[in-house]
């Protein structure tokens, strides 16, 4: 009887042992667990705000061979390649020559044979004056020496002697004239002649050196482009090729108005994203207007023309050329002592920045004032201290009070 009893007692405790670990089970199960969290800690140090953009590297000083007469210019590539060397007033960096004169139709061409008739005929008339003038003049030249023969014995008065002479020099000024009309009428023809002729051919043109116009090299540098490489007609002012000094050498970057505003001449300059070690700059010029320029997403944006200098020497960035791809980090900002949070941790709540400070394994809701900021760190002007530790990419599930712990990094 007593062993009955003992067997259902130790029924009823292990029964109760059983229920009394299924509940521990489901009050643990059921128990919120800490959300495990990225921390960051708040702390002093340097800060630098930039602003990052594409940029270019362009020769400063950068000259234009254009031409300076309609014609064709010959084929500039080769003997010119980019990147030779040219000497200031000595190297030809392109040759022209003049327009090819056009073929006229059959109409015109009559009418040019007709005129060249009528200034053969004119010629011929001309020449027939000069010789008739040249008669009139020997003749008059034997009358006045006989007169003055004459004269002397006194056998005619001194009225037929003037005579004689006027004669003689009447003649002499007409036979001038005509002489001068001769070249008149020569001269004509040759016109009419010349717009007769058919075009030139390029070899017959070549061997005449005073057919060509020489463009050289209006500075001594390299060839950075050539503009018309192949033979072709060109008009005023075309341009032909470009060259410069490669060592002569800046950066240019066109920055959003909203980031120019934040930038003065002489801030620093990190280059990168070159292909090399990463440059230092600064800058030397902010245009004090912009222009419109349409992104590759068909955005239009108010850019500002702004150059840089290199502050490195000249062999650390030998190989960079002209119009090469780098990018600019211009420092808009920067202090050595500023207390910082990354970006990461803050959140908009109303108006305000706050962010999810953990404190005794919890995450507490604090509003914070924040300064400059960058794509990774803010400047906290109030609500954090030193030390403090703060959630990373808060989700939904973290809010004030929760309870949260820093995950394992293994």
């Amino acid at each position: 009887m007593r062993g009955k009893l003992m067997t259902n007692w130790m029924k009823r405790i292990g029964g109760i042992v059983a229920f009394g670990l299924i509940a521990a089970a489901a009050v643990w199960f059921a128990w919120p667990q800490p959300i495990p969290v990225d921390l960051a800690t708040v702390a002093k140090g340097p800060m630098e705000v930039t602003v990052d953009d594409e940029a270019k590297t362009q020769v400063r000083h950068l000259y234009t061979v254009s031409a300076p007469i309609a014609g064709k210019v010959l084929r500039i590539s080769p003997p010119r390649h980019v990147g030779d060397q040219v000497a200031k007033d000595e190297t030809v960096v392109a040759v022209m020559q003049p327009t090819t004169p056009s073929f006229h139709d059959v109409r015109t061409h009559e009418e040019l044979l007709a005129a060249l008739g009528a200034a053969e005929a004119a010629v011929t008339f001309a020449e027939a004056e000069v010789k008739r003038l040249e008669a009139a003049l020997a003749y008059s030249r034997t009358e006045l020496d006989r007169a003055e023969k004459l004269a002397k014995t006194g056998a005619i008065s001194q009225g037929t002697l003037d005579k004689a002479r006027f004669e003689g020099d009447t003649n002499e000024a007409a036979l001038a004239s005509a002489k001068a009309q001769v070249e008149v009428r020569r001269n004509e023809k040759a016109m009419i002649q010349a717009r007769l002729g058919q075009p030139v051919d390029d070899d017959v043109a070549q061997s005449d050196p005073a057919c060509c116009i020489q463009l050289r090299a209006p500075v001594s540098g390299r060839i950075l482009k050539i503009a018309q490489e192949s033979e072709g007609m060109v008009q005023p002012g075309a341009p032909l090729v470009e060259i410069g000094d490669p060592l002569d050498l800046q950066v240019v970057a066109d920055l959003l108005s909203t980031d120019a505003v934040q930038i003065r001449p002489g801030a620093a300059v990190r280059i990168d994203g070159w292909g090399g070690t990463e440059l230092r700059g600064k800058v030397t010029r902010v245009d004090p207007a912009g222009f419109l320029k349409v992104s590759a997403l068909g955005i239009e944006e108010q850019r500002v023309h702004t150059e840089i200098d290199f502050v490195d020497p000249p062999e650390k960035w030998s190989q960079l050329g002209h119009d090469y791809r780098v990018i600019v980090h211009v420092t808009s900002w920067r202090d050595d002592n500023v207390l910082t949070v990354p970006v990461a941790a803050l959140f908009r709540t109303g108006d305000d920045w706050a962010v999810y400070l953990a404190k005794a394994g919890r995450a507490r809701t604090t509003v914070v004032k924040i300064g400059h900021r960058d794509n990774k760190m803010a400047e906290v002007e109030s609500g954090l201290s030193a030390g403090d530790r703060v959630v990373l990419h808060p989700s939904d599930r973290v809010g004030d009070g929760v309870a949260v712990r820093e995950r394992s990094t293994h």
